[in-house]
């Protein structure tokens, strides 16, 4: 994908979250694990955010205020410039995995998901880990 900002080093993930204790804890589990974090707590936010800095990455929260996570990752996904941003949805909607899915989203993790589970997926989908050899809270994987 090409984007017009220096080569990152650190790959930026975008953490989509309304609630302020959920985003502190990911940021915190994220940077701690050497990954560039911002934030956005609703949908319409998510999309600017991802249409301006082109994050490698995108954690999305499904039930947002505003514009929720699975419009958001439609709008995402059909627009030529953030369409191969993998998306993993991460909500604690155990029933949203199909749902996910079809908005596009390329993952989906519930809530509450241990640490070492969230970081192992994130390699996966960015294609850091061998899928054979990582162990997922994972409901579905996209085709």
């Amino acid at each position: 994908m090409a984007n017009s900002f220096p080569l990152r080093v650190v790959p930026l993930i975008l953490v989509v979250e309304d609630a302020e204790d959920a985003y502190e804890l990911l940021a915190d589990v994220l940077a701690a694990a050497e990954f560039d974090v911002v934030g956005a707590e609703n949908g319409i936010d998510a999309v600017d955010t991802a249409v301006k800095l082109l994050p490698d990455l995108i954690l999305m929260d499904l039930s947002l205020p505003l514009m929720g996570g699975c419009e958001a990752t439609r709008l995402l996904k059909s627009d030529e410039r953030t369409r191969d941003i993998p998306i993993i949805a991460l909500t604690g909607h155990h029933n949203y995995a199909e749902t996910a899915r079809h908005a596009g989203c390329d993952a989906f993790l519930t809530k509450p998901c241990p640490p070492e589970r969230l970081l192992d997926e994130i390699g996966r989908v960015l294609g850091d880990v061998p899928e054979e050899v990582t162990p997922r809270c994972v409901a579905f994987e996209r085709n």
